[in-house]
């Protein structure tokens, strides 16, 4: 029988119990469950200069799971290693397809939830693109709550009563007095979730807000063995048991809550409760638990298979010759070239595709590989293109044809 294909010496699967406490139920004995070393601590940061990239401070990835509440977690993660008010940029808004599901969320809050004339805030609102047309959409005021230095990056002038502040979301924003609160893609980057469920939960006063937190789901990940889906800066990662556990745990009645985007995202809607009485809960959360018991089970098969498999692939690509390049910037890339080790070199992976005009010219955090417009793509001539997120494949077919290239597309 032929041998398994090499997995990266970086890269272990562990299995030992924790002493340390879960962050989102407070129960002991966590047990871990994958490990990376030396990856880059943030994957968003703007870098100027390939040797800098290089340069990027690094740190460790020690996944653990709570078989209490079926909460995962980043146990080696440290928060001081990163530094939020730093250039981020992590928007996804040049997509027509993220904008166009975007809207449908937006729509939905409006529309369904009869979010208009009403004070909304977003707590890690990034360039603001969302609370911009929350408010355009419902004649809304929006407050953004951020620390980076890039936050809030849509005209505040533009007569929507739009304000930023770049800051961490604190007791003292219980004065804002909001009729909604969006949390979107920040609670994965909190290292104690329970405490801000809490924090949320006091600001609001017993209040009608409603709540809308969305973060990513991790049960697809667990399932195919989405390596690039963990990161360092992702210290939490969600089921939808382990949501519905934490938010009811600090005093919320859950409204909805489910898989969106193509299944990459969990989205829960919910109100306060005017008490800490429990309330019910739209998931079955022990059969969430031993769904994500089962699914660890799986990760550790189904990781290995495309660590494996995609260490193998990329490296007999690139050994006859073929020019090869990732298309999507974010998160996904840095994860996915950091764990294989695919620094850039000549020969290599040596540039990344991005269709943010924010992002040309700067370079990978970790392995330094250049971002580029899609036009330039012309001048390589790729030989192979690797779709970081299948959500986006048909829209980057799409801008290949137009560029008149027909390599060979491979969706993670």
């Amino acid at each position: 029988m032929p041998s398994s294909p090499a997995l990266p010496a970086r890269v272990g699967f562990p299995d030992r119990v924790l002493g340390a406490a879960c962050p989102a139920c407070s129960a002991p004995g966590a047990r871990t469950v994958y490990s990376v070393d030396g990856v880059p601590t943030q994957s968003c940061v703007l870098i100027d200069a390939a040797d800098e990239a290089r340069k990027f401070p690094r740190g460790d990835v020690l996944l653990a799971v709570c078989e209490t509440c079926g909460f995962l977690f980043n146990a080696a993660f440290d928060p001081s290693r990163i530094d939020y008010r730093e250039g981020y940029e992590e928007t996804q808004g040049h997509s027509q397809t993220f904008s166009s599901w975007l809207g449908g969320v937006v729509g939905g809050l409006v529309n369904e939830h009869g979010l208009r004339h009403a004070t909304v805030v977003e707590i890690g609102c990034g360039k603001g693109e969302f609370l911009e047309q929350l408010c355009r959409t419902g004649e809304n005021r929006g407050i953004g709550i951020d620390p980076s230095s890039t936050a809030g990056r849509v005209d505040a002038s533009s007569g929507l009563g739009l304000r930023f502040l770049h800051e961490e979301y604190a007791a003292h924003h219980a004065d804002l007095a909001a009729d909604a609160v969006v949390c979107r893609h920040t609670l994965e980057h909190l290292p104690r979730p329970q405490e801000f469920a809490q924090l949320l939960r006091s600001n609001l006063n017993g209040s009608d807000t409603l709540v809308l937190i969305e973060v990513p789901d991790v049960g697809r990940v667990l399932e195919s063995g989405a390596f690039w889906d963990i990161y360092y800066e992702h210290c939490s990662y969600f089921t939808l048991g382990s949501m519905a556990r934490l938010f009811r745990g600090a005093g919320f009645a859950l409204l909805e809550l489910a898989s969106h985007y193509g299944d990459q995202y969990l989205q829960l809607l919910a109100r306060p409760l005017p008490s800490r009485a429990t309330a019910s809960s739209p998931v079955d959360q022990e059969q969430d638990l031993a769904r994500v018991v089962q699914g660890v089970e799986t990760f550790r098969n189904s990781c290995r298979e495309t660590l494996g498999r995609w260490n193998q692939t990329l490296s007999e690509a690139l050994e006859r010759g073929e020019r090869v390049v990732l298309w999507g910037s974010g998160s996904k890339a840095t994860g996915l070239l950091s764990t294989l080790g695919l620094e850039c070199v000549e020969g290599g992976v040596e540039h990344v595709v991005d269709i943010n005009p924010d992002k040309h010219g700067k370079f990978v955090a970790g392995t330094g590989q250049e971002i580029i417009a899609p036009g330039r793509l012309v001048e390589l001539q790729p030989d192979r293109v690797l779709v970081m997120n299948p959500v986006y494949q048909t829209e980057i077919k799409r801008d290949l044809e137009q560029l008149g290239l027909k390599p060979r597309i491979e969706a993670l």
